[in-house]
């Protein structure tokens, strides 16, 4: 028998989405598999192929409108890479990779969706009900897990399951700034309370709340109170003039797009995510990780990051926010680190993959699942869901 492989197909590896590689690799470290890891689309990059954290990196280096319609080139490339080794499994990101290793393959597939409405369209829930012999399904949230649940109702419940996304929290920590380093940095005071948020400046993220609620809670804010809003997008003008129309403007920072945002998270005194119904939230992690106390929005997949560590206010209601804003007020400790590596870290992950049922059927039952690679049943971790 030859080498085992496990075959990862990302859609891409722009933004999260090499760190998302990198996430599905480390399930399989200290396992009988090794990781090859194919990018269908952007350029070959050195950065990525690292940070992917495989055993091998292939870069198809697809354009977006290359990949449109039937991809028949991209699904002739990937037949030719599972002729050339021995793959157990395919772990697709995103439905254009699902699509084509189901139609490139005969292995069984993990689908992974990483957004709301994947299967909403009738066509694709055609596809999947096609393919469901060998197809399984995973969210990165419950919230997101329950979305497809509910468009593919006859599919059995462990067929459609979580793993939450997460982050190497050490690797995040060692690459912080130092809070007056990363105020000095972002142009921001170092005596001056600062709530922070970072993320397109798009509807989705709701940022026109966060300015609403902000100059509510003002008054009752320590003096001089700042928020700084990292990220550019199609509102910031609009956005622009509501903190003006509000008699903010002198209040509200518009960073820009910065990259490797993250490293400057120490520069907030609390962090704040508005979004309607954000999948997951990575930026959350990223923030307990920092140490920084959150707010978030009660909808989505933050609810499931931040329930019992952080506040949550109601979508949308920027009365509801400026209460929590100002309740957060000299709040300097934070139970997201302990919450961060007991449910959202690469350890606690391994050990919910490796009990998911859908692991067990397609790595175990023909023996390629050794017992070193199952953690104890007494380990901690974060439970399966169901």
């Amino acid at each position: 028998m030859g080498e085992r492989r496990i075959l990862q197909f990302c859609h891409c590896h722009y933004g999260p989405f090499a760190d998302v590689a990198r996430q599905y690799a480390v399930l399989f470290r200290d396992s009988p598999y090794k990781v090859t890891t194919v990018f269908l689309t952007d350029p070959p990059s050195d950065e990525a192929a690292a940070q992917a954290a495989s055993d091998e990196v292939i870069f198809l280096d697809y354009a977006g409108k290359d990949v449109r319609g039937l991809k028949l080139d991209a699904i002739q490339r990937i037949r030719r890479i599972v002729a050339e080794r021995e793959f157990a499994l395919v772990i697709a990101h995103r439905f254009k990779p699902i699509y084509i290793s189901c139609l490139a393959t005969g292995l069984p597939v993990i689908g992974v969706h990483h957004a709301f409405g994947d299967y909403r369209r009738p066509a694709r829930r055609l596809f999947a009900n096609f393919f469901r012999k060998r197809l399984s399904l995973l969210g990165v949230s419950d919230a997101v897990r329950d979305d497809i649940r509910a468009c593919l109702p006859s599919w059995p419940a462990d067929r459609i399951e979580t793993l939450y996304n997460r982050i190497d929290a050490e690797a995040v920590r060692r690459d912080l700034l130092p809070r007056a380093t990363a105020r000095e940095a972002l142009g921001l005071p170092q005596d001056t309370f600062v709530i922070g948020n970072a993320g397109r400046l798009h509807p989705d993220k709701d940022q026109a709340t966060l300015i609403r609620g902000f100059a509510k809670a003002l008054p009752s804010l320590p003096p001089s109170s700042l928020l700084a809003i990292m990220g550019r997008g199609p509102l910031e003008a609009d956005l622009k003039e509501l903190a003006r129309q509000l008699n903010v403007a002198s209040r509200v920072c518009f960073l820009g797009q910065i990259p490797n945002g993250r490293r400057y998270f120490k520069a907030f005194d609390l962090f704040v995510l508005t979004s309607d119904h954000e999948p997951f939230g990575m930026v959350l992690l990223e923030a307990f990780a920092a140490g920084v106390p959150v707010v978030c929005s009660d909808c989505g997949g933050g609810r499931e990051v931040v329930e019992g560590v952080g506040r949550l206010f109601a979508f949308g209601d920027e009365g509801s926010l400026a209460i929590e804003l100002q309740q957060s007020i000299g709040q300097t400790e934070t139970c997201g680190g302990e919450r961060l590596e007991r449910c959202f870290s690469d350890r606690a992950a391994r050990q919910s993959f490796w009990q998911l049922p859908m692991c067990e059927q397609l790595l175990g039952e023909n023996g390629y699942l050794k017992s070193a690679t199952r953690p104890s049943a007494s380990r901690p971790g974060f439970p399966r869901n169901r």
